[in-house]
């Protein structure tokens, strides 16, 4: 099943969170990304049906290899979009919102030229 970029930003934050952590629970979810509860565990359990976290029975989530690798792949992303923008003069407010938008819909090709370039810079 393809992942839409609301589960991407789940996944990624996950991430974040797990790297802040070691124990990931919905209520952090919610904190972070500031959506209701109800939004929180709808997306959880689709995300768990798709195979991209588990969740254990104390309701700890962790990312699986799957979910894990899109995670790295976006927050990677995120990261080097959000660096770009403020190289060339944006804030970094809209640096960081603008890079999200643009996370999930530039191509492998296009994203590996900018790396590319803000590794030279």
């Amino acid at each position: 099943m393809p992942l839409l970029e609301s589960g991407e930003n789940y996944l990624e934050a996950i991430l974040i969170l797990s790297n802040k952590q070691s124990e990931i629970h919905a209520i952090d979810i919610v904190n972070l990304l500031n959506f209701s509860k109800p939004s929180v565990s709808i997306m959880l359990k689709k995300l768990k049906d798709s195979g991209y976290i588990s969740i254990d029975k104390n309701s700890h989530i962790q990312l699986t290899i799957q979910g894990k690798n899109v995670a790295e792949k976006i927050y990677e992303r995120h990261t080097y979009l959000t660096d770009f923008l403020i190289k060339i003069g944006v804030d970094s407010s809209t640096a960081e919102e603008d890079a999200c938008k643009i996370e999930h819909d530039l191509s492998d090709k296009s994203f590996q030229a900018i790396k590319q370039l803000i590794d030279k810079l």
